[in-house]
């Protein structure tokens, strides 16, 4: 699929042209990628920059560059990958182990710290970076370091070897994936090993936190829901849904779409994003979903569609590409900058100040606060955005024999290899703003078939195919007759503004309403309001429908300011007497939740206090 402007094709574009050089020049700058090296060069006996897991960030760069490649063959991303592929080689020990921070002179040794360590992540990372090569160009250098490393992990913690667990998920992923693409089966079986060996208590605590932020408290079979710090989580949920695929266990597959059920249904956020603690990145209990103290990393958002992605992928089920969706323009669009140097790693739902916190052209210690920053002291958030927009087109559609199943809507091109042959199709809408998605088929096989997701919240939608017009349901709509060279197909989606109500189990946000149009989750920022109102005195007016107004909406609210607490100084107060003055009516615009904070540093809140 090759996207052709719009939503995606323009975030694609800026993620090229600005976030993967952004990428490059910070790491060079802070000698991560000089790390590598160091160690070829045999010099590790001073300070090394960069937190133990430092190498992943550059893997991920390299994976994106993979992508990119595949995606335009530009030879910018091509020749970068290859400069860094051999520096990378350059640092590989003899028997295929590869990492900057452990293992060489005035180093700890290898895996003396599986806890912390991060060196089995880190191989994780080179392992999907190898991946994207075979997908997009086929074997060569980076393929040839990945196998050696992917070897190296086999023998040191196969049967015979350590029986210990990395504490943060992602060697599962990058083992399964790299045998799936290379025809390995030692490699998904070494995964597998992983994955049952989790959940065993074998990892050292670290500071106040317990087994569970390391998932290392049940075996993944026995948990009901996600829980423990969040990407490490998902990304664990990720791996095993590619073991029980490949390997045909129902059982391990059943277990995580039973904790996907009950993850998204009571700790998840409208946004889609996951993890409402911050003090371990992570899940909290059930329905415990604050919006003002919501991490919603940006990371945990991409591995949630990684999840979803597999989940889909195995079963077929809408539902997984609908959470996509909803994480996909609503936490991942959200976290970049509009120049793409500049970068959310946390995701609130309510800012009750403008932040002003940034610190332009320099590390930023905090992963929250407010503002996009161009780099964090952890900077897994933007090499982690510069993959995923990437090979954004790879989450578009799926196949499955004869049929083509369109997941996101973009315009531009498609062409899929069907059971009897290729189809070919050009999409253009103006989605998510605009609701018509139109499907023109340039070439297709006999026999082939077309199905478009309708999603959850778009009860009134329309197709018109080869039958005529008629209404669709959420979930699949498929399109009937046979699919011929020119002909059209054009799907409705309504894309009004709605309003959405929280779970009334939800402490933190009873009694009050978000507005959705679409896709997109609304949201009320500080810039948009009347000189003298703030965000805490708004009371949205239920009983007027929001109005569409350009890409987001209005709504009536009242305000009525609050009057002093009660005596001793307390932030409560009787209930007021009935009658008095009528608090002030306001039409207030919401912008889409992706774009605050674009206008400077600005309060914002998605869920509204209703009158």
């Amino acid at each position: 699929m090759r996207l052709s402007g719009g939503f995606w094709g323009r975030l694609q574009e800026t993620n090229a042209h600005a976030t993967l050089r952004h990428c490059l020049e910070w790491m060079e700058r802070l000698g991560w990628i000089a790390n590598f090296d160091r160690v070829a060069d045999g010099d590790t006996g001073g300070p090394r920059p960069g937190w133990q897991f430092s190498d992943s960030e550059l893997y991920k760069l390299v994976e994106a560059l993979a992508w990119e490649y595949g995606r335009t063959g530009e030879a910018w991303a091509n020749e970068t990958l290859e400069a860094l592929t051999g520096r990378i080689a350059a640092a590989q020990d003899d028997d295929g182990y590869l990492n900057t921070c452990f293992g060489h002179g005035g180093q700890a040794g290898r895996y003396t710290d599986l806890s912390s360590g991060h060196e089995l992540y880190c191989t994780g990372h080179l392992l999907q970076a190898a991946v994207a090569r075979v997908r997009t160009v086929g074997e060569d250098k980076l393929v040839d370091v990945a196998r050696r490393a992917a070897d190296h992990v086999c023998r040191e913690f196969g049967p015979e070897g350590r029986q210990g667990v990395c504490g943060h998920p992602e060697i599962e992923l990058g083992l399964a994936e790299l045998g799936r693409a290379l025809g390995e089966a030692r490699y998904t079986e070494q995964a597998g090993r992983f994955v049952e060996r989790r959940g065993r208590g074998t990892l050292e605590p670290v500071a106040l936190l317990d087994s569970s932020y390391f998932q290392d408290d049940l075996p993944v079979r026995e948990a009901e829901v996600w829980r423990g710090h969040a990407v490490r989580a998902l990304y664990l949920a990720a791996g095993a849904v590619d073991v029980a695929v490949d390997t045909g266990d129902d059982e391990l597959l059943g277990a995580v779409r039973r904790q996907w059920d009950r993850s998204v249904e009571r700790r998840t956020y409208l946004t889609g994003g996951m993890g409402s603690r911050h003090q371990d990145e992570g899940f909290g209990e059930d329905w415990e979903l604050p919006p003002d103290r919501a991490y919603c990393e940006t990371c945990a958002g991409i591995a949630s569609v990684m999840v979803s992605w597999r989940l889909h992928l195995a079963t077929g089920e809408v539902r997984y590409a609908d959470l996509m969706e909803r994480t996909f323009y609503n936490v991942i669009a959200a976290s970049p900058g509009e120049d793409g140097r500049a970068f959310f790693y946390a995701n609130p739902l309510h800012q009750r100040t403008a932040a002003a916190d940034v610190r332009p052209g320099e590390v930023n210690p905090r992963a929250e606060g407010g503002v996009r920053a161009p780099w964090f002291d952890v900077s897994c958030c933007p090499t982690n955005l510069a993959r995923t927009l990437a090979s954004w087109q790879a989450y578009a559609a799926s196949v499955e024999g004869d049929t083509l199943s369109l997941l996101q809507y973009a315009s531009g091109e498609v062409r899929a290899a069907l059971a009897g042959g290729e189809l070919a199709l050009r999409v253009a809408t103006g989605y998510p703003y605009d609701g018509a998605v139109r499907i023109e088929v340039v070439d297709a096989p006999p026999r082939s078939g077309l199905r478009l997701r309708v999603p959850h919240w778009a009860h009134g939608a329309t197709l018109s195919d080869g039958s005529g017009d008629r209404g669709v349901e959420p979930g699949w709509a498929e399109v009937r007759g046979p699919l011929e060279p020119g002909s059209v197909i054009t799907l409705d989606l309504p894309v009004h503004p709605r309003l959405t109500w929280p779970d009334e189990r939800i402490d933190a946000v009873r009694g009050c309403v978000a507005v959705e149009r679409g896709p997109l989750v609304l949201c009320a920022e500080s810039v948009d309001l009347p000189p003298g109102l703030s965000l805490d005195e708004l009371r949205l007016d239920t009983a007027r429908a929001p109005r569409a107004e350009a890409d987001g909406a209005a709504v009536w609210v009242s305000s009525a300011p609050a009057g002093p607490g009660a005596p001793g100084g307390l932030p409560y107060r009787p209930a007021a007497p009935p009658g008095g003055p009528a608090p002030a009516r306001h039409e207030v615009r919401l912008v889409p939740y992706h774009r605050w904070a674009r206008r400077g540093g600005s309060a914002m809140r998605v869920f509204l206090p209703t009158v």
